[in-house]
């Protein structure tokens, strides 16, 4: 197992070497989304509409950060089941998707479209969301500020503490 520092501008060649089992200290521009934000993603698309961001090369991290303290860039922000987005990631993934952050397995069609893609599945550790908030330095909330905790941010890594899950090669931790 090795480690590794990269960007998100970086990830998807990054994906060629990366495998189950490394660490990954991740910096630059991920989108939060989780159900709702997901769900109503799918119905811009549906409708021929604008994204709150350009999926292809985007990293999602699936959570939903608490409200922010006076003085710090974000609240707790720790990862959400990933499985939950499984009906959304092969499409976003055929769209050009290049990462996911969350918690837990996905499903054999997500782990065949980002073999099929050239992309990964990071892990970040559940149940530090205050810890893992001090890798993020800025947020901002850009579409579906109704949702709440559940709207899209743009956040900033910053060094964020990740564990290659699902690598572009089939490799896959929760299989081992």
């Amino acid at each position: 197992m090795s480690e590794y520092k990269i960007t998100t501008d970086e990830i998807k060649d990054a994906a060629k070497y990366l495998k189950a089992g490394d660490t990954v200290y991740l910096s630059g521009t991920v989108y939060t989304s989780r159900d709702a934000a997901h769900k109503r993603i799918f119905e811009l698309l549906e409708k021929n509409e604008s994204l709150p961001y350009d999926i292809d090369g985007a990293v999602v991290y699936y959570a939903g950060p608490t409200p922010t303290p006076e003085g710090l860039a974000i609240g707790s922000c720790g990862p959400t089941t990933s499985s939950r987005m499984d009906i959304y990631a092969p499409k976003m993934l055929d769209m050009g998707l290049y990462a996911m952050v969350g918690k837990g397995p996905r499903s054999k069609e997500v782990c065949d479209a980002i073999v099929k893609n050239g992309a990964v599945y990071f892990c970040a550790v559940g149940g530090a969301g205050a810890l893992a908030s001090k890798c993020i330095t800025e947020c901002e909330v850009i579409a579906f500020e109704d949702l709440g905790c559940e709207s899209v941010k743009r956040l900033k890594f910053n060094g964020f503490p990740l564990t290659v899950a699902i690598d572009s090669h089939g490799g896959n931790l929760f299989k081992k």
